[in-house]
């Protein structure tokens, strides 16, 4: 019986543990303090729950090609400034576009979108870099 309820906390442990990592602050995977400017051709776009996706293909300093992938706010927030499907801000792969993130802390190529400068030159916000976006 000792067993059976010692086995169950360990368990219940484990899960929460899993959980209260699943979900982290921006500040710390991003450097909030820095904001760079990519350039280069999207090639997948998710609009998910409960952070979207871009990649975007990049050339590196040496010309060679660099994956970026860069998180967004959720679906109904960028719904919300008109992307989507049939919004006025689409965006879809194959589209070149320029956009201010907050790098991976890590120096990996990934980061947190701030705005995205869409090809007709309109700049879109879509976070303000706080631990709430």
């Amino acid at each position: 019986m000792i067993r059976r309820i010692f086995g169950c906390v360990v368990l219940c442990g484990l899960v929460a543990s899993a959980s209260l990592q699943a979900h982290h602050s921006l500040a710390g995977v991003y450097d909030l303090k820095k904001e760079v400017e990519v350039k280069g051709t999207l090639t997948r776009v998710a609009f998910t729950n409960p952070h979207g996706a871009m990649h975007i293909t990049v050339k590196g300093a040496d010309g060679t090609p660099v994956e970026w992938i860069l998180t967004t706010g959720s679906a109904s927030t960028l719904a919300g400034l008109g992307f989507g499907n049939n919004g006025p801000n689409q965006l879809k792969s194959g589209d070149e576009v320029a956009i201010k993130i907050f790098p991976a802390i890590s120096g990996k190529p990934l980061g947190f979108i701030r705005s995205i400068v869409l090809a007709n030159k309109k700049e879109v916000q879509i976070s303000t870099g706080s631990s709430r976006d």
